[in-house]
């Protein structure tokens, strides 16, 4: 199962979540993320499921 963000935000927007979080990207790093052609660290995974509220785990999950 897909998450998505409640209410829907832009790479910008998700991009500043991130940024507050301590995780310095931009919202070109994210979109590059969403597309696969950016790696993604533990440490960053880490920050994305905070932000997304869900566990590393699930964002590793199959589809």
């Amino acid at each position: 199962m897909r998450k998505e963000l409640r209410p829907k935000c832009s790479q910008a927007g998700f991009a500043g979540r991130l940024q507050l979080l301590g995780l310095d990207v931009d919202k070109n790093a994210v979109q590059r993320m969403e597309c696969g052609k950016r790696t993604v660290s533990d440490i960053e995974l880490k920050v994305i499921a905070q932000a997304l509220g869900v566990t590393a785990d699930e964002l590793l999950r199959e589809p």
